[in-house]
């Protein structure tokens, strides 16, 4: 099994939807690791300034055979389900 964040983003007006249920989906499968929002914060570069990312709202660490795999984790995901944007990113292993 291959690790994966879910990068919920903040582009919805209301994202809505039941979290303890999507939360309880993932647990049941077994492939729910962890999970947080995601507050303010800054971005820094050693030689200029960063911007960081206005929309980044939180993430969800699940395991998954693959990327196609993983991406059938969004239904019931309020964010997705209500025309957001979910990222899903591979954590890769040494």
């Amino acid at each position: 099994m291959k690790d994966f964040l879910l990068l919920m983003h903040n582009d919805v007006a209301k994202p809505g939807g039941d979290w303890d249920s999507y939360l309880k989906s993932l647990r049941e499968r077994g492939v729910f690791d962890g999970g947080s929002s995601i507050g303010d914060g800054a971005a820094f570069r050693k030689s200029a300034s960063a911007e960081i990312s206005k929309t980044l709202g939180g993430y969800i660490r699940v395991r998954a055979e693959s990327l196609e795999a993983a991406k059938t984790y969004l239904k019931g995901n309020p964010v997705y389900e209500n025309g957001g944007t979910v990222e899903i990113r591979e954590l890769p292993r040494d």
